[in-house]
């Protein structure tokens, strides 16, 4: 795996690392090569029970690589570029079958931004901000943006974020309830390993069923959506992970869960 992404397992998690630290973990065409493939690699292994997704040094992600893209030409094609890696990148986080943290451990600007709202818990330190940049070269929110930004803030917040691009501190992107904790600067790797490593004790199965449910809702009806929820618990009353949480519960014991 190249060096501009860290692949790590340990008690389950897989922990991927955004490892450009100099061009603060910014894409280009190696990262998302080599993200794609940790992320691949985590989801085919059935040892890994959860994700963790953070970036190294100051900053989590600021999106593209600009110099990157600049050396490609001024007639780079944008939109061949998010259907290659970046649309790719957000669906494969939101369909993996095992929760996926993200710990932004700094700044989350443009595309980077977007990605950690695509993982399932965001959890932040306290000196993170996230920042909607695109309209300050001209651009429209891509990886998700214009979907998760006004189904998670709402349509006035979401207009505000993406057309003025002003910084949005982690403490109020807590607030809006854009993501899920904040942490100290020194804490957050410690209580983001924490927060994955006890995803990873639960029932995979069940968990990967409860993102394709939530995931689903916004763009069904009541009536398909409860249909869906029969469906995917029939799916879940048939795991060892069920059979073993209600022997656990008459037992009274804390569940062994093995993610099957």
């Amino acid at each position: 795996m190249s060096d501009s992404v860290l692949y790590a397992v340990d008690g389950g998690v897989a922990t991927i690392t955004l490892n450009r630290p100099d061009k603060l973990n910014s894409f280009n065409e190696e990262m998302h090569v080599a993200l794609a493939a940790a992320l691949e690699r985590a989801e085919s292994d059935d040892a890994v029970r959860a994700v963790l997704l953070t970036g190294a040094g100051r900053a989590f992600c600021a999106g593209q690589d600009l110099a990157d893209s600049a050396a490609a030409g001024a007639e780079m094609d944008l939109g061949a570029t998010i259907d290659r890696h970046y649309n790719p990148l957000v669906r494969r986080i939101r369909g993996l079958g095992k929760p996926v943290v993200c710990a932004v451990n700094g700044v989350a600007a443009g595309a980077g931004a977007n990605v950690a709202l695509a993982c399932d818990i965001v959890i932040a330190a306290a000196s993170a901000q996230f920042i909607q940049a695109f309209c300050r070269i001209g651009l429209v929110p891509d990886s998700g943006g214009t979907y998760f930004l006004p189904h998670l803030v709402g349509e006035a917040r979401a207009k505000g974020l993406a057309l003025l691009g002003e910084p949005l501190s982690a403490s109020q992107a807590l607030d809006w309830g854009l993501i899920w904790a904040v942490a100290a600067d020194d804490a957050l790797a410690g209580d983001a390993a924490a927060l994955a490593g006890r995803l990873a004790k639960a029932p995979t199965r069940g968990l990967g069923l409860i993102k394709q449910a939530l995931h689903a809702a916004p763009s069904q009806s009541l009536d398909a959506q409860l249909d869906m929820e029969r469906d995917l618990q029939r799916e879940a009353g048939r795991t060892e992970d069920f059979r073993e949480g209600v022997t656990a519960f008459l037992q009274k014991r804390k569940p062994d869960f093995k993610g099957r």
